[in-house]
């Protein structure tokens, strides 16, 4: 075929009668302008119809769907965090496939809050006099500094300056919010005599940051909890503490031992906790505020209450998820929790199972050990051992892309011109979809290097 001999788009269109005709010209136009760039670059065209078909299956299908995690990252961002337990996922399709009791007083039938069961969940499960739920952690940072420090000064180490994904800085939220940030310290070293040197009668909060993202070794020291609790006592001025993951179980048992427990910041006394929902508690995306009772009130009552609540959909997975924390159930039935404590034998075992299987389609493929990480902006020099599958194969990157391209796209890692797929993070009903992932080689993609 050559430039001459293409079609316009009205005419391939119009052989296209089993689609509507915006979506038949959409199609046709991308079909032919690939034509074009395939024939500049000296490659022959196909089958435009078939060509103009297959983009129209791909616009008809969600962008926004199911994928299979073999990164060895277990809260991966990109690929959103935290999932959630079947319970949890249950309730998030019985709210959306009808109405739903999200404010209504059962009692008397009127108007109710969207987050009373929430918040007495909260309060048992954390220690906290009240609780109130925003639709992220950085939602959560806004309301706290704009409900409680408006106008008047944060004070904060400047080791806790930090940066997240999307460029969230902690110090332009602070401005945001309507208060002053006044740093104290500097970037290894703070003490509490830092912060009470910088008390005036217009600090409105001590805050403390946990760098859940990066870590500071050597020559380092830091007020404890403790000690801010205290000093917050003594000058009558709200401690907050953003502590980042929302672990509600102890980690330490699994070597993970540097991420605060909610439930141990409210009980040393910190006026005003918050933390994400989908990192490690396993939830759906939310940030979660709990504390004293007149500070929660000051934020559900702030005008941005309104733009920051969550949804039913949110509050339902929460809800479920917390209820799984309640009931003791979390252990076993919260992804991550399970992810986390999943037995490295284990995982091996399932590797080499899935290397036979591709070995028998022509894949060289074998099984290493190798390291999973939490995520997610959890814990991000703490590693868990683990094991993947390692494929070689020539055009490595067209075989990534192809796993990225897939009806259920499978996602792993490229190491060293090698293709490492980490069974930790992947469900076991999982492994038959990962490998019809897999393309013929057939196709001449190639088998070993």
């Amino acid at each position: 075929m050559t430039f001459r001999d293409l079609p316009s788009v009205e005419k391939l269109s119009t052989q296209l009668s089993e689609l509507t005709h915006e979506l038949a010209v959409a199609v046709a136009r991308q079909a032919i302008d690939e034509a074009r760039e395939h024939l500049k670059a000296g490659e022959s065209v196909g089958d435009l119809p078939a060509r103009a078909r297959e983009l129209a299956t791909e616009m008809g299908r969600n962008q926004l769907r199911r994928a299979i995690n073999a990164t060895g990252v277990l809260l991966h961002t990109n690929l959103g965090r935290a999932t959630l337990a079947p319970s949890a996922a249950a309730a998030v399709a019985a709210v959306a496939a009808g109405h739903a009791t999200l404010e209504v007083d059962e009692e008397t039938g009127g108007r109710g809050s969207r987050q009373t069961v929430i918040a007495q969940l909260l309060r048992e499960l954390t220690g906290a006099e009240d609780a109130v739920v925003v639709n992220n952690n950085a939602a959560a940072t806004v309301l706290a500094l704009a409900a409680i420090a408006c106008g008047k000064d944060v004070i904060l180490s400047r080791g806790e300056l930090v940066e997240i994904g999307g460029h969230f800085r902690l110090p332009d939220v602070i401005v945001q919010s309507g208060a002053r940030l006044v740093e104290v310290g500097t970037t290894n070293r703070t003490r509490i005599g830092d912060y009470e040197a910088a008390l005036t009668e217009n600090t409105g909060m001590l805050l403390r940051c946990h760098p859940s993202n990066f870590r500071i070794v050597g020559f380092t020291e830091s007020a404890s909890l403790e000690e801010l609790v205290a000093l917050s006592r003594k000058s009558a001025v709200p401690f907050g503490d953003d502590i980042g993951s929302g672990a509600l179980v102890d980690f330490s048992p699994f070597g993970l031992t540097d991420e605060p427990q909610v439930q141990k910041s409210v009980s040393a006394g910190a006026d005003l906790v918050w933390f994400s929902g989908d990192k490690l508690l396993g939830g759906p995306q939310a940030g979660i505020l709990v504390g004293r009772k007149d500070l929660i009130a000051l934020c559900k009552t702030h005008p941005l209450m309104r733009a920051l609540r969550p949804d039913k959909l949110t509050l339902a997975a929460l809800e479920a998820t917390l209820r799984l924390y309640r009931t003791g159930r979390a252990w076993d039935e919260v992804p991550i929790l399970r992810r986390i404590r999943r037995d490295d034998a284990e995982i091996a075992r399932r590797c080499r199972i899935l290397a036979r299987k591709l070995q028998k389609r022509g894949y060289d493929a074998t099984v290493e050990a190798t390291f999973s990480q939490v995520g997610g902006g959890s814990l991000p020099d703490r590693r868990l051992p683990s094991h993947a599958v390692v494929i070689r194969a020539e055009n490595l990157p067209v075989l990534a892309r192809m796993l990225r391209q897939a009806a259920t796209p499978v996602y792993g890692r490229i190491e060293k011109d090698r293709l490492l797929l980490d069974l930790r993070a992947v469900n076991k009903d999982e492994e038959e979809t990962l490998l019809h992932a897999f393309p013929s080689l057939d196709g001449g993609l190639g088998g070993g290097t």
